[in-house]
């Protein structure tokens, strides 16, 4: 079977589904790797390095997807390709397409895949558990959100994050909230703190208060119950506009006296939280400002747009887009490492083979036909362990 790698074409993005290391893998399965001229080169990788690992080079994508069996990308398929058409048109019909897909917020593109019944799976919808933690992509692509988050805020605030002492007298460091404590929250806050601001964080989760404590931040505690807060899978779960509406109520006091707040909650297949009203952000200083990242979701603050800076009484709203692109060298090494492990899971002997009983097939998968259940030997069922890693965002 051919893997293809096409160029990404969304504007902005920088990635690579996979990296010269990640060929090697595919081609000690017996697959076949074709990589699309140019697919690395804004990650750090020439055409002349998938070659030497073994890749063929396809010098479009249209000769790329007409050969391809299986498509490994990290955005979804683009809307318009350019030509007039959707890129999910340049797919042959019967084919395998594995990328971040998000379906609750690109419907036509999934119902696209269905048409041409494409066998899709979505990284980000990965479960939760030990033997799928090398896959998760999600987390990879998060952590790096949130420490891109803080040199964003850094930057930008006008203020020193460490405690100085000067010869003008003693500059007090800046406070930084950050709310959600999954992987972006819990990396935003250990580099916050790297860089000397006095950290402090909420979760619905009472869960994550030890590992937040042990990056040396302060877990904010509010006397609101929640109910189911946390899945089994680590997520956080929805809560009830009164449960909300009573979390930002609290929250309120706190927002005030930040210099930098950092949202990062995100509920897989909805639209994100609402965590910050316009009334939390005019409670903030002139000068403050707000990191929401979650803005291609929705946003977590009522004023935030998508790759806008907002400014609202002094206070920049910011809604960064596409972050863990812009570390494209090391996002790609870790993506590619994801999803290489989550296609040899799913290929027996150079071919795909989807057992409808494995949750790391039918978690993932938004489109497309499966693969008839296979006889099982006696005493095979096993029950999946509970993940242990981090709590996503949530």
């Amino acid at each position: 079977m051919i893997v293809g790698i096409p160029q990404e074409i969304i504007p902005g993005e920088k990635r690579v589904a996979l990296v010269p290391e990640g060929v090697e893998k595919l081609i000690e399965a017996n697959l076949e790797v074709l990589v699309q001229s140019g697919a690395g080169e804004k990650a750090g990788y020439s055409d002349a390095s998938y070659e030497k690992a073994g890749a063929g080079i396809e010098a479009d994508a249209a000769g790329l997807y007409s050969r391809a069996d299986i498509v490994l990308k990290v955005r979804e398929p683009a809307a318009d390709s350019g030509s007039g058409e959707g890129e999910v048109e340049s797919f042959r019909n019967d084919t395998a397409l594995i990328s971040f897909i998000f379906p609750a917020s690109n419907p036509e593109i999934v119902k696209r895949l269905e048409e041409k019944n494409i066998r899709c799976f979505a990284m980000e919808l990965m479960p939760r558990i030990t033997r799928a933690q090398s896959m998760d992509a999600l987390s990879s692509m998060s952590s790096i959100a949130g420490y891109q988050a803080v040199l964003i805020a850094a930057e930008i605030l006008p203020k020193f994050f460490p405690m100085l002492m000067t010869a003008a007298g003693t500059i007090t460091p800046a406070k930084v909230l950050v709310l959600g404590a999954g992987v972006a929250g819990l990396q935003a806050i250990a580099t916050a703190k790297r860089l000397g601001a006095v950290v402090e964080a909420y979760d619905i989760r009472p869960v994550v208060k030890e590992q937040v404590e042990s990056l040396g931040a302060k877990f904010i505690e509010l006397e609101v119950e929640t109910e189911d807060a946390e899945d089994s899978g680590g997520y956080a779960t929805e809560q009830g506009e009164e449960t909300q509406e009573k979390i930002r109520k609290l929250l309120l006091e706190r927002i005030a006296q930040s210099d930098a707040v950092i949202t990062t909650a995100l509920v897989p297949g909805k639209k994100a939280p609402l965590l910050m009203t316009r009334e939390m952000v005019e409670a903030m200083s002139a000068g403050a400002l707000v990191v929401d990242l979650a803005a291609e979701q929705g946003g977590n603050c009522e004023l935030t747009e998508p790759g806008k800076t907002v400014e609202h009484n002094g206070v920049k709203v910011i809604g960064p887009v596409d972050l863990p692109s812009t570390m494209a060298v090391h996002a790609s090494d870790m993506y590619s490492r994801n999803i290489s492990t989550y296609l040899l899971h799913l290929v027996n002997d150079g071919k795909l083979n989807l057992d409808p009983e494995d949750e790391l097939v039918t978690g993932p998968r938004v489109s497309g036909k499966m693969d008839p259940p296979a006889e099982k030997e006696p005493g095979a069922d096993e029950e999946s362990e509970p993940g242990t890693g981090e709590p996503t965002d949530g």
